[in-house]
């Protein structure tokens, strides 16, 4: 296994990239988180970004209309696995890098997506920096993070991670020119042991039982935000 120079690990899909794919099937069963994308900036035509794409779950989407997709990951083994993944995709290319030395040219993006993937607020100003230097003008960037004011989802969230404060978090992005969009997706999984697999590699031992323990059933409501800046 190699990691990028400068690689921040992920807790989750690091360690189990399986329960993540699990994870990821479970997110958004109603669709709106594309719908959303879409109304800011349609990517049809254009050179994307995935920043973080892990497996590369992302990335079949964005190349059904997008002329060029770029998939960035620091985790070699997952970079490998994004490649097979999208190996009949030829608009497609993976490469290993970190969101603070994207392995792109200048004035290169269309649009940026980088989804629960290194841009969390306070910490991130090296990969916002980068972005500074491989966006278009007229290029716009997303971000989707967790809402830890809304939604169940979102009441485990603060629970689990008190030193994440919202307004903090929002005063970071606001103030360096990037819009919320306030979304309710869900989880929606196929059966109960998913649902149980999946909180437990999103939270530390004590807070995923506790979770179990209250929550019956597989579906969750769960906010999001979505961050957008066009450059």
């Amino acid at each position: 296994m190699s990691i990028a120079e400068g690689g921040i690990p992920s807790p989750n899909i690091w360690h189990h990239p399986q329960t993540y794919e699990l994870e990821n099937r479970a997110v958004d069963p109603g669709g709106v988180i594309e719908p959303a994308l879409r109304a800011i900036r349609d990517w049809a035509g254009s050179t994307v970004l995935d920043l973080g794409c892990g497996t590369g779950y992302h990335l079949p989407m964005f190349a059904a209309t997008a002329a060029r997709v770029i998939g960035v990951e620091p985790h070699g083994t997952l970079a490998e696995a994004a490649r097979r993944r999208t190996r009949n995709l030829p608009a497609v290319d993976v490469r290993q890098g970190t969101a603070q030395q994207i392995p792109v040219p200048d004035a290169s993006i269309d649009v940026m997506h980088a989804r629960w993937a290194y841009f969390f607020g306070p910490g991130c100003e090296p990969g916002l920096a980068e972005l500074d230097r491989v966006m278009r003008r007229g290029g716009t960037a997303f971000v989707i993070d967790n809402d830890a004011g809304r939604s169940t989802f979102g009441g485990w969230f603060a629970a689990a991670y008190p030193m994440i404060k919202p307004a903090e978090v929002e005063r970071f992005w606001s103030s360096r020119g990037w819009h919320r969009t306030q979304l309710d997706m869900g989880w929606r999984f196929e059966a109960r042991e998913d649902f149980e697999a999946v909180v437990r590699i999103e939270f530390k031992p004590a807070d995923a039982e506790r979770i179990i323990a209250s929550h019956p059933g597989t579906e969750v409501d769960y906010a999001i935000n979505l961050w957008s800046r066009t450059y």
